[in-house]
């Protein structure tokens, strides 16, 4: 079955780093859009970043412009999502997908099961 595998959550503080990474399984990931996406407790999904597949174009929502990060990893079919000062409102479960066009609204092809990320003193 084709899906993504999203590692790299877990708790950090306040101000802190995680960098995320996203894996294809079953498809080339390399050559596609990828997008970044959360849903924290009780809200809706967002996107919060996306690569297209040439890498020329990176979207971020608003609230993570300046901190978050996308790019490709330096493993073959893999994304990386880097987040930096991370704030108590960047906690949630985390996700990424792979599609043909690279938008925080745009449809994506695969999906997969997604990591927790917790922003706590």
């Amino acid at each position: 079955q084709l899906h993504t595998v999203v590692s790299g959550g877990g708790l950090v503080q306040p101000g802190g780093s995680l960098r995320l990474s996203c894996a294809s399984v079953g498809f080339d990931l390399d050559f596609r859009a990828v997008g970044w996406f959360r849903q924290a407790p009780g809200k809706k999904r967002e996107g919060v970043a996306c690569l297209s597949s040439d890498d020329n174009l990176m979207l971020y929502a608003d609230s993570v412009k300046g901190r978050f990060t996308v790019s490709r990893g330096s493993a073959k079919n893999t994304a990386l999502l880097q987040m930096d000062s991370l704030k108590p409102e960047d906690t949630a479960v985390y996700y990424c997908a792979s599609g043909v066009v690279c938008g925080l609204n745009a449809e994506y092809d695969w999906w997969g099961q997604g990591t927790q990320v917790t922003v706590s003193p």
